[in-house]
This record gives C-alpha cells, sequence and structure tokens, in this order.
C-alpha cells in the first residue's frame, strides 16, 4: 500500500516501542500480540515486525 502521513510517525514509535508502532496501525488483533511476543524474544524481531505490519496494512 501507499504511505500516510502517518506511517513516518509509527516507524518512530516501532524503533522506539515495536508493540506500540503495532498498535497505531491494527489494534488490539493478533499482529499487536504477535509482536509483543516477539518483541519479548528479542527487541530487533519486534521492530521488523512493526515495520512489516506498518508497510504492509
Amino acid at each position: 500500500m501507499a504511505l500516510t502521513a502517518t506511517d513516518p510517525i509509527k516507524m518512530i514509535f516501532a524503533v522506539l516501542l515495536p508493540p506500540l508502532g503495532v498498535f497505531l496501525e491494527v489494534g488490539l488483533k493478533g499482529h499487536f500480540w504477535l509482536n509483543i511476543l516477539l518483541t519479548l524474544f528479542g527487541f530487533v524481531p519486534g521492530i521488523i515486525h512493526a515495520f512489516y505490519v506498518i508497510l504492509k496494512y
């Protein structure tokens, strides 16, 4: 999908706190909970997943 005006802000949040960036994009759906799990396993997988969700949806 095309980038929206809020995507850069979500990407900044995704680097600082990945679940917040995902929450702003999809809400409390499955991707949010998956991102919390990935962030707990390692910060970098959470960031990668957050960028994937923000750029995909």
